[in-house]
């Protein structure tokens, strides 16, 4: 597909050379073990910088049966405020092929909404082991195309709270957003996402991870519910740790004309430790 091939420039773009062949995580050289990266990358928050790239796929859209791909280029910044906090940055940026999503309305391809979530949290967690941030999340209407975004802009509160514990991440991540200001004719937004995630981590940087994305429009009053179900392997192209999944996804809810039934994620995450 058109957007798998996309995905593979993105990740050689960002410095993958096609040529280096890939070794297993525990022969990584690091400050810290493949194991310890790959905990941190089940923590939303963690000091450390990452980029996903995550590649979608859902059908059954609509009356038309409409499809869509797209690829959400995520990169995670932590920037030191002080010796006690942080505040994260995570971006999501997605870049949209859709066919016939809103009945028989064509091809659309371009970039979608972008969301930007900043999260001021503690260095330490809790004397509980609480790992938490909390801060806004902005919604921005950077759609190419009238029916790949919602042409409104949006700001709202969003937090995060987990613990790990041995090989174990539990958490759950939540924002809501309002729309402030935008096109008057199209549909105000007043949303809210919830994402609870259980995650396993083995000793040779395999991860487990089951959590749901699920969404609910207070306008519609519609759950949109994905349970993803993906398993992750930490390894390393030339000097690049990289984290490697594939997702399966099943629409336990979804408004009428929304994806139905199992969908696909494959996701390639790059680490740059400090």
């Amino acid at each position: 597909m058109k957007a798998i091939s996309v995905f593979i420039i993105l990740a050689l773009s960002l410095g993958l050379p096609a040529s280096t062949s890939a070794q297993t995580a525990p022969a990584m050289v690091s400050a810290k073990s493949a194991e310890d990266l790959a905990k941190e990358l089940s923590n939303p928050i963690a000091n450390l910088i990452s980029v996903p790239i995550q590649y979608n796929y859902d059908k059954d859209i609509g009356s038309a049966n409409g499809r869509k791909s797209y690829i959400n280029v995520q990169p995670v910044i932590p920037i030191t405020l002080n010796q006690d906090w942080n505040v994260i940055s995570r971006t999501i940026l997605p870049l949209v092929s859709q066919e016939n999503v809103a009945g028989q309305s064509g091809r659309q391809s371009g970039i979608g909404d972008t969301l930007q979530a900043f999260f001021f949290s503690p260095k330490e967690p809790t004397a509980s082991g609480l790992i938490w941030g909390v801060g806004p999340v902005a919604l921005l209407p950077t759609a190419s195309d009238s029916l790949l975004g919602g042409k409104k802009w949006g700001l709202g509160p969003t937090g995060v709270v987990l613990t790990q514990r041995g090989p174990w991440t539990a958490g759950a991540l939540a924002n809501h957003i309002w729309s402030v200001a935008g096109d008057s004719n199209r549909a105000d937004i007043s949303a809210t996402f919830l994402q609870p995630f259980l995650s396993y981590t083995t000793k040779s940087a395999t991860t487990y991870d089951i959590s749901t994305e699920s969404t609910y429009d207070w306008k519609s009053r519609n759950w949109a519910v994905p349970i993803v179900a993906t398993v992750s392997q930490l390894t390393k192209f030339g000097d690049q740790p990289v984290q490697l999944g594939v997702a399966g996804r099943y629409w336990a809810d979804a408004p009428a004309g929304g994806p139905q039934g199992w969908s696909f994620r494959l996701q390639a995450t790059f680490l740059f430790p400090k």
